[in-house]
């Protein structure tokens, strides 16, 4: 766990983790929604690309939410999160989490 200071993160490995993980576990639920619906395992999606395409196709009678939330967590979590360590402040970081729960929640 990270040390706190003034509401920011200090140690940015652990936010990184945290982030990288909150996102692999939605596409683990993904992966897990699509075989629920008959998916095979071996056309389980392998890119962001093709997880956007199959939500559209599986998922798509959310009207869009589920590929805007499905965005955004890409961009928080894996893209500012996990791959450039761009998030710090604990709001921000807890909202990114929220948020991926959220998608996760409306999968089922």
């Amino acid at each position: 766990k990270s040390p706190i200071e003034d509401n920011v993160y200090l140690d940015e490995k652990y936010v990184k983790s945290a982030c990288g993980v909150t996102y692999l576990g939605v596409l683990k639920a993904i992966d897990e929604y699509l075989l629920n619906k008959g998916l095979a395992k071996k056309d389980l999606p392998k890119k962001v690309e093709e997880y956007e395409k199959v939500l559209q196709k599986y998922a798509g009678m959310h009207n869009g939410t589920i590929q805007r939330l499905f965005d955004r967590v890409y961009r928080e979590l894996h893209i500012a999160g996990y791959y450039r360590g761009l998030l710090s402040g604990t709001d921000t970081v807890k909202d990114a989490i929220k948020a991926a729960k959220g998608f996760i929640g409306k999968l089922h």
